[in-house]
């Protein structure tokens, strides 16, 4: 089908102009002013701004975790995220202890087979590392397409592996110029803190909090970024959330070190005082927890300095009866929160019109940075002829409020019940075909495609 867009205002991580975009086929095929064509159907984008579709590359769908799944799986998760103006997102494939790297992608690849509506791949997380897995890298990277690992620097047991294992990971993946990501909280800290409050019988999920100051992501940060400075490996540090992180990365500046890092909207948004409503507070019980007002601050001034590249989700849902698991032990309580439908909507909001950061900065953390990062820039992250017509309508005026009974996702609560947001997604494009028309879904489940990624650019 061939489609022209008129009169938008296009905003890219660089560029912001007002042109017409000619689809055919998945494709951007020209831009321009006033371009004459006959084509199928016609959009007029007046008073709208056109950009790329977004890309989220942090969520878990149907993930078992703390003895339940999340409750978004590939059909529901894919969808909320393309009435929220992405298009592209990364799962995580998480290796069990004693199998592959390559069962782990099997696996995640056969929970979303048929479901997604809209584009994924996986980055595969690395728990058990050993001789037989490291000969895996090669194959994953060149061939699979999956060229991210993430490592955890916490959940001792489950997930956690040690400085020695991070690094000949960190050493292996860099032969093949492929990217180490993290989790980076100091477990051995967390536990000892978790113990000391579980024996005073401080249960309640204000200790979730106080069991993970800002100390145990500062000093793990820090020594991520001195193993990543040894190796020399592409890294990129997963939801950062408080200043003292962030203050490692900038000191690593110091000695010409690039660091890749992410946060989350509920990092830049909300702060600690969510753990003050009893049990109600589970909702946002998450790892690493929400912190303080400065944090806020800090993270935003860190977007705006170059020193925060990307922001995700984290989109981890758990049902209310889920969290009702942890009602006398907030270490019951599955972590995390949904978050996937309202991120653009909500950085748009609060940061674009509060003044925060840019229109071109909003595009670069939303969408263009992540496709550098991940392999995608050959297709994604930003409008050019040539590139997938992933494209957003979006309306910068429109008032809407987020509640749990308009969202699309499988979650009976929502994180931002209640947030006046400006701004609303009008119509999405995936690969040249209209998948959200305002309050409609017009592709079918199974619409979404696995993209092999390329190396990091």
């Amino acid at each position: 089908m061939s489609i022209l867009i008129k009169n938008g205002r296009i905003i890219t991580a660089t560029d912001d102009y007002i042109a017409d975009i000619l689809i055919e086929g998945e494709s951007i095929s020209a831009i321009g002013k006033d371009l004459k064509f006959e084509t199928e159907k016609v959009f007029d984008a007046s008073g709208m701004l056109v950009f790329p579709g977004g890309i989220d590359p942090h969520v878990h769908l149907d993930m078992p975790f703390m003895g339940a799944f999340s409750s978004d799986d590939h059909e529901t998760g894919t969808r909320a995220a393309l009435f929220g103006g992405t298009t592209m997102l990364i799962d995580y494939a998480i290796q069990a202890k004693g199998n592959s790297l390559h069962s782990a992608l099997e696996t995640w690849k056969n929970r979303a087979k048929g479901k997604a509506y809209g584009d994924y791949s996986f980055h595969i997380a690395v728990t058990d590392f050993n001789e037989s897995v490291k000969e895996e890298f090669k194959d994953l990277i060149e061939n699979e397409g999956i060229t991210s690992f993430k490592t955890f620097m916490a959940y001792k047991g489950a997930l956690m592996i040690d400085d020695k294992q991070m690094l000949s990971i960190m050493n292996e993946v860099k032969k093949y110029a492929g990217l180490v990501a993290v989790h980076a909280t100091n477990g051995d800290m967390i536990d000892y803190l978790v113990e000391k409050y579980k024996s005073q019988n401080k249960l309640s999920p204000w200790y979730h909090y106080l069991s993970q100051p800002e100390l145990t992501e500062t000093e793990a940060s820090g020594r991520f970024v001195d193993l990543a400075y040894l190796s020399g490996v592409n890294a990129y540090i997963v939801h950062m959330t408080c200043e003292g992180a962030l203050n490692k990365v900038r000191e690593a500046t110091k000695r010409n070190q690039k660091m890749l890092v992410e946060t989350c909207p509920q990092y830049l948004l909300l702060d600690a005082s969510v753990y003050k409503k009893g049990f109600d507070s589970a909702k946002w019980v998450m790892s690493p927890p929400i912190r303080e007002k400065k944090d806020n601050e800090s993270l935003w001034a860190g977007i705006r300095q170059g020193l925060v590249h990307v922001v995700g989700t984290d989109h981890c849902p758990f049902m209310w009866s889920d969290k009702l698991k942890g009602k006398d032990d907030f270490t019951k309580i599955p972590n995390g929160a949904p978050g996937l439908e309202h991120r653009i909507e909500l950085l748009f909001s609060e940061g674009v019109r509060k003044n925060r950061i840019s229109l071109n900065k909003f595009i670069e953390i939303t969408s263009t940075n992540a496709a550098n990062f991940f392999g995608l820039s050959h297709k994604k992250g930003t409008i050019a002829v040539g590139s997938d017509a992933d494209i957003v309508i979006f309306d910068p005026e429109r008032k809407h409020t987020i509640s749990a009974k308009t969202h699309h996702h499988r979650c009976d609560y929502s994180a931002y019940e209640g947030f006046e947001v400006t701004g609303k997604v009008k119509n999405v494009f995936l690969r040249g075909k209209l998948a959200i028309d305002e309050d409609k879904v017009l592709v079918e489940k199974g619409y979404g495609k696995f993209l092999k990624r390329k190396t990091p650019c």
